[in-house]
């Protein structure tokens, strides 16, 4: 079953102006009980509330707003008209006791799609069992503000309280309308928001966002800025696949948009198809020379694929156009410390904290190129400047810990590799430093203790480091290493 609204053969809908004048009547009409069903967006919804009061003066018209997901109706209906004259309530934000029924993936969402539902709403069953103590209880019209998927619920999940309907209508859009709900929609834009959401929140979303394609009065420009951002969404929920058919959408109908070519590139590399991202960041530089984002994109991909001189000119080229872009600094200095080039990889490294001195990462970096240069002391001040802004950063102590190890100066490192494990208990390569700390201290017992619990955790590459590491050649003829290098 794929239902849509024209399955209604007895409810098609007029046009928007005409519906709207129509559902007036309607309201004016009506005394006692009904059930209304607009559909609208809820910028339209918002306009409808303040201007409806004007349109009927001869009743009493108010609004029951729902912000959150809700499995009973009748009783905060009850609460809210108790001891009011109410003739109209309209009711907004019923659509948030559904989202998180949308089992599928979030790629899949098209209006009219129910098969992969795993239950109905409880919403839903609620309205189905409670519809004649509605009807009782409540001489008054009810008026649901709802988008197209919330009624198409409404007819397949509710079907016993929907057939109780007054009407159904679409309020008129106007190309003002939707220009104004897209661009309200796309100045609140944030990925980085987008990664915070739940995944009802993000499915909200979408289904905001493909009803805003779907009207008619929808400009290109905007159909392709609304693609791009359906792809964004869909991308922080890992759903690549998805947000690279959105990006092609977008760029269909605008292909010189240059922010839905590195989209698209960032979700190809996420799907390990880094040549086909490196050609979208080619095209989204070829419309935009200048773009930083891309340049440091295509250096990330060129790096992992073995390819560091061209990454390197590539954060180069980034730099270039934007040169206190810290992170590009830092990756830079990654792809030079790849190639032991560890002084140049130093000098990136202190741009990046002349530009962000509190970025624990670089701090971390640096001090891992120094202890490649054998600067013990100075690696350890580094990592000491990583943990300042990040405590709880388990690398930078197992790190300090080997340069303090390497010193000479074990109780400190012991001291470092117990931090790396307070907060990352199961770290196989802390407990193994450990054992080699205790094992050049003599201390045999602890040594063995420590390295069968490293040898638990990762008994394969724990194997292969103690076979041939000289900190345990003082307990190398002892039985338990024997067995436990076996």
């Amino acid at each position: 079953m794929n239902p849509n609204l024209s399955d209604w053969d007895d409810d098609l809908l007029p046009e928007p102006e005409e519906a709207y004048q129509d559902l007036l009547r309607a309201l004016k009409r009506k005394s006692g009980f009904g059930l209304f069903f607009v559909q609208c967006t809820p910028g339209e919804a918002d306009k409808f509330i303040v201007k409806l009061p004007q349109e009927i003066l001869q009743k009493k018209i108010a609004v029951l707003r729902f912000v959150e997901s809700i499995d009973n109706l009748y009783q905060p209906v009850a609460e809210f008209i108790k001891d009011k004259q109410i003739d109209i309530l309209l009711i907004k934000g019923l659509e948030y006791s559904l989202y998180k029924y949308e089992k599928r993936k979030f790629g899949e969402i098209t209006e009219g799609q129910f098969s992969n539902l795993t239950s109905v709403p409880h919403i839903l069953n609620h309205l189905n069992q409670q519809r004649e103590r509605f009807r009782d209880d409540f001489p008054i019209s009810f008026v649901f503000l709802l988008r197209s998927f919330s009624i198409n619920y409404l007819i397949h999940r509710a079907p016993d309280f929907f057939d109780w309907r007054s009407g159904v209508f679409e309020l008129p859009t106007t190309p003002e309308v939707v220009d104004e709900e897209s661009t309200r929609l796309l100045d609140e834009a944030d990925y980085e928001e987008y990664l915070k959401l739940s995944p009802e929140q993000k499915i909200e979303k979408v289904l905001e966002i493909q009803d805003l394609l779907t009207e008619k009065h929808q400009s290109e420009n905007l159909q392709a800025s609304l693609q791009c951002e359906l792809g964004k969404l869909l991308h922080s929920a890992d759903e690549f696949e998805a947000a690279i058919a959105s990006y092609d959408q977008a760029l269909k109908f605008q292909p010189d948009y240059h922010d839905a070519w590195n989209n698209r590139g960032n979700a190809l590399y996420n799907l390990g198809r880094n040549e086909e991202a490196i050609t979208s960041y080619d095209q989204a530089l070829k419309f935009q020379p200048d773009y930083h984002l891309a340049w440091f994109n295509l250096g990330i991909v060129l790096n992992n694929l073995g390819c560091f001189e061209e990454a390197i000119a590539s954060y180069d080229q980034a730099l270039k156009f934007q040169p206190d872009y810290h992170d590009a600094w830092n990756n830079r200095g990654i792809v030079l410390r790849n190639l032991r080039r560890n002084e140049e990889a130093i000098a990136s490294y202190d741009q990046v904290l002349k530009i962000k001195p509190d970025y624990h990462r670089a701090w971390y970096n640096r001090g891992y190129a120094l202890d490649d240069l054998g600067r013990n002391e100075e690696a350890i001040a580094s990592y000491d400047q990583a943990l300042k802004f990040q405590l709880d950063y388990h690398r930078a102590w197992n790190n300090r810990g080997i340069a303090l190890y390497n010193l000479g100066r074990n109780e400190e490192a012991i001291a470092s590799f117990d931090q790396v494990l307070k907060f990352q208990p199961d770290d196989y390569q802390a407990w193994y430093n450990k054992a080699c700390c205790y094992a050049l201290q003599g201390n045999i017992e602890q040594a063995l203790k420590k390295l069968e619990k490293a040898f638990n955790l990762n008994r394969e590459e724990c194997s292969e480091w103690a076979k041939s590491d000289s900190s345990f050649d003082g307990i190398r003829q002892n039985e338990r290493f024997q067995a436990l290098i076996q």
